[in-house]
């Protein structure tokens, strides 16, 4: 094989870019009741579109399930 057959020399962005990506959304637990807030699928009943990020949450929303505020959600790890 030689480099004749190489092809064209592909440079900057001009070659084949993955359309993939790997985003990472994170999960909020409610420490006083345990709801789960899942960033990836947001909460569309209330209006939370999926893909809304913690922080962007409202400061005004409140736990669905025991009506707590931000505060006292943490951020947990799942498997």
């Amino acid at each position: 094989m030689g480099w004749d057959n190489a092809g064209p020399l592909l440079h900057g962005r001009d070659y084949p870019m993955s359309e993939t990506s790997t985003t990472t959304y994170r999960t909020w637990m409610c420490v006083v009741c345990g709801f789960l807030y899942h960033e990836a699928d947001g909460i569309p009943e209330e209006g939370i579109a999926p893909g809304t990020r913690w922080q962007d949450v409202p400061d005004t929303w409140t736990c669905p399930d025991c009506g707590v505020t931000k505060e006292d959600f943490e951020m947990v790890e799942l498997d």
